[in-house]
């Protein structure tokens, strides 16, 4: 595609985070992804280049290997006229939120990424004009830690996510917690996923998204709008699953649809779509574990009723969920075991600052890199070479806890539907489908102490401000132990 011969006018506001900002394409099925940076701190182009190739590369011969070459995408660094880049900025600027503007766009240097556009179906055919439907879910950490070096027992129950909501609501972030919990999607048990999709649909907050042909449609838009309308998401939906219009409108036909809606993620979020070879794969027990979190609100609806027993079919080994469990489990030790570990290194650097580059913190990201992740010992041997394996490994954790899951569903009829594409089907339609991940930047080396004293933050104020106020019978009903499993294995 030569992307130099296109209009600006051709490409809109995508999104941004903290360190990009993507555009993508009115008609094709490409986004360009740039660098930001703050005001009077502009990179020389060697460094954004050399930033955006560790970015490819981290996607190219880390993650892949942990999720599978269908489900990864690194897209390809390409070099656009400056012109170009400076009218697209000035085009995209007025759609850009405020709070996200304390930042500029590089149209400086010329490189930007070249990526499919996740939105649609993967591998993506010009000749397709079905309306394509996509649900971007963000499922952030989906067990509960097991290290020995966690110092407050509440870690051992309550997952991160629904501790740090009643912190995120304190601090003015969103007007209410939601009841999503990762660990109920993460079960495998259909009826606990669909409770999590449910309340992900209610409060969306940043962890839902949903997009009809490239445009958002649904989803928070700004910290406080966390309350979305399902009737207008119905509207949306309705001829997709509902073609024949025979269904009539009103409260029954929306729970209909977004029960179809539910249905079908999960569905696709349960489906092998990437091939896993079974001899490849390594099993390693790593510690006794629970796959439930005592603040879920599906576990205390099941205490109310007096059911105590708490279901978890678990994951195909195949599917997305899986993959992205098993990466994330890299965390071994927890920030508070990590923490200390991370301090050995620091102190190395500070004594052989030479050595930073031979520690590959800041990449290569090769298959050498990927290599050293595989040793899984946690018994600590005092060298910095162990302290340093375990901080990389924290760092993918980190990455897998924040990566967000694109399933793009397109209707297709029974003799239209080729045995190239996997197929879900709900009562009344069928659905060619693909699964992606995204945002897979490597968390930053430098902010582990971020993390640690947020940790710190999150544990205290729930212990101060909420468990103080739960009956204390509650959490004697939740008497159960499993075995948790990491897999690490090349694709």
């Amino acid at each position: 595609m030569e992307v130099e011969k296109m209009d600006e006018n051709e490409w809109k506001y995508h999104g941004e985070g903290n360190q990009s900002l993507v555009v993508s394409h009115c008609q094709r099925c490409v986004v360009l992804r740039f660098l930001k940076s703050p005001p009077n701190q502009n990179k020389t182009s060697e460094e954004i280049l050399h930033h955006l190739q560790n970015i490819v590369d981290f996607g190219k011969h880390v993650m892949k290997q942990f999720f599978g070459e269908n489900y990864v995408h690194h897209g390809e660094i390409i070099q656009l006229p400056l012109d170009f880049i400076r009218q697209l900025c000035l085009k995209v600027q007025p759609e850009r939120p405020e709070s996200r503007c304390d930042k500029d766009m590089d149209t400086l240097s010329g490189y930007a990424m070249c990526l499919p556009n996740l939105t649609r179906l993967q591998p993506y055919r010009f000749v397709e004009h079905r309306p394509i439907l996509c649900i971007e879910i963000k499922p952030k950490c989906g067990f509960i830690p097991f290290s020995s070096h966690v110092s407050q027992e509440i870690k051992h129950k309550v997952c991160r996510y629904c501790m740090h909501q009643h912190l995120k609501v304190a601090n003015g972030k969103w007007k209410r917690p939601s009841k999503y919990c990762p660990l109920d999607l993460f079960s495998g048990n259909k009826q606990r996923m669909h409770f999590a999709l449910k309340s992900l649909l209610q409060e969306a907050q940043n962890n839902l998204k949903i997009f009809k042909n490239g445009e958002l449609i649904y989803g928070c838009k700004d910290d406080q709008d966390s309350v979305c309308d399902w009737n207008d998401l119905a509207r949306h939906l309705k001829p997709f699953f509902f073609p024949s219009n025979g269904l009539v409108s009103g409260p029954h036909c929306t729970r209909t649809i977004v029960k179809e809606l539910i249905q079908v993620i999960t569905m696709a979020l349960l489906s092998s779509t990437d091939a896993c070879r079974a001899g490849d794969m390594k099993t390693i027990p790593v510690s006794q574990g629970r796959s439930y979190c005592e603040a879920s609100a599906f576990n205390k609806e099941l205490v109310r009723n007096g059911k105590h027993k708490l279901e978890s079919s678990g994951l195909p080994r195949g599917c997305l969920l899986y993959k992205t469990l098993q990466a994330q489990m890299l965390d071994m030790l927890d920030i508070e075991g990590l923490y200390p570990l991370y301090s050995r290194v620091e102190q190395y650097l500070e004594e052989f600052p030479e050595e930073r580059s031979t520690l590959q913190i800041d990449g290569p990201y090769n298959e050498a890199f990927y290599e050293k992740l595989l040793d899984l010992s946690t018994e600590d041997d005092g060298t910095v070479a162990f302290a340093l394996t375990k901080v990389q490994q924290y760092r993918i954790a980190m990455t897998a806890k924040d990566c967000s899951i694109m399933i793009a569903l397109s209707p297709c009829l029974q003799d239209e539907c080729s045995e190239q594409r996997p197929v879900v089907l709900t009562s009344k339609s069928r659905f060619t489908f693909s699964v992606s991940v995204l945002d897979l930047d490597l968390k930053p080396y430098e902010s582990i102490p971020h993390q640690y004293k947020l940790d710190g933050k999150i544990v205290n104020y729930y212990l101060k401000n909420v468990q103080a106020k739960d009956d204390p019978v509650m959490s004697s009903l939740f008497k159960e132990n499993e075995d948790c499993t990491l897999v690490l294995h090349k694709v």
